[in-house]
């Protein structure tokens, strides 16, 4: 077996705690990870991990060689990245993560393009709503929806996407049209809520006369698929807040109305993180402005003065 590879699956285990997981991530089986990881310790002739049925800690030297074999590896990419013929023949493999509204509506749809004209570069894309730690799960780069106070990583902001409170007719029939978010306080209104470990408790900041305020709301019905809380709102259940360019076209149609217009929400934001080191691989940088141009394309569409329900 390569010795770098052998290093490379030793810096995925001892970043993800687990050789089952670690062989996840390194497209292979949990047998060929342990033969990796037992192959590089007979090399050395120390124990990089100590091992029981329930657990798998780094023994001190296997903390000592994380750090010299982390810039090993950091080198050969970067190595790799300088001598790599971007224009004529860029290759490898990108690891991406999106939101599930993001990822299907605006990634899913581009990437066969992007593989038609770099066919050496394969894609993995991994959709979720739940908050993703970028390094530990080894990603080339993270598309994240959301205002971040506050990250290691290296930022790039791709668009500003504007917000709405909407809900389907039905459910205005039923329960009122609620001028503000005063009127979503307490159980007079029911909210759907976008829950997933790690969350936090459920707050919209809504713009009022006297600045950004948050309102705690609540509701009986929570998921942690963006997506989902849309289709219940569709369904009557509740009222919903969206990035417009994920409900555009229910809002033309008027299948659902904005509510509480008097205190909109305040705008989100769309960006990019990667790893400071993984910008210099030339393929993450190419599929990022691939990528980025086409979201920025869509979300002007759907935002620009187009998503406003009919009279």
């Amino acid at each position: 077996m390569s010795y770098v590879n052998n290093i490379r699956m030793f810096v995925r285990v001892f970043e993800l705690g687990s050789m089952s997981a670690a062989a996840r991530d390194q497209r292979t089986s949990p047998a060929v990870a342990s033969a990796r990881i037992s192959e590089l310790e007979k090399h050395l002739g120390v124990r990089l991990f100590s091992r029981t049925t329930r657990s798998l800690q780094p023994t001190e030297n296997g903390r000592i060689f994380y750090e010299g074999a982390r810039k090993v590896l950091e080198a050969i990419d970067d190595a790799e990245a300088a001598v790599m013929d971007v224009t004529q023949n860029p290759r490898g493999t990108i690891f991406v993560s999106a939101p599930l509204g993001v990822g299907r509506r605006f990634i899913a749809p581009h990437v066969p393009a992007f593989k038609d004209l770099y066919p050496q570069i394969d894609v993995r894309l991994r959709l979720s709503d739940r908050l993703i730690d970028v390094t530990a799960e080894g990603l080339d780069v993270a598309f994240h929806l959301g205002v971040l106070e506050d990250s290691t990583l290296k930022v790039r902001l791709i668009a500003d996407c504007p917000r709405v409170l909407c809900a389907a007719p039905a459910y205005i029939a039923r329960r009122g049209m609620p001028a503000d978010g005063a009127a979503l306080i307490g159980d007079k209104h029911d909210c759907l809520n976008l829950r997933f470990p790690g969350a936090k408790e459920f707050q919209w900041t809504l713009q009022t006369a006297d600045g950004p305020r948050r309102f705690e709301i609540s509701g009986p019905f929570e998921s942690d698929d963006g997506d989902v809380l849309t289709g219940w709102a569709l369904d009557g259940r509740g009222i919903v807040m969206k990035p417009i360019f994920e409900v555009a076209g229910h809002l033309r149609s008027g299948a659902l109305v904005p509510v509480a217009t008097a205190t909109p929400p305040l705008p989100t934001q769309l960006s990019s993180l990667s790893q400071h080191r993984r910008l210099k691989d030339p393929k993450v940088k190419l599929f990022t402005d691939f990528i980025a141009g086409h979201i920025r394309e869509a979300i002007r569409r759907e935002s620009d003065g187009e998503a406003a329900a009919p009279a």
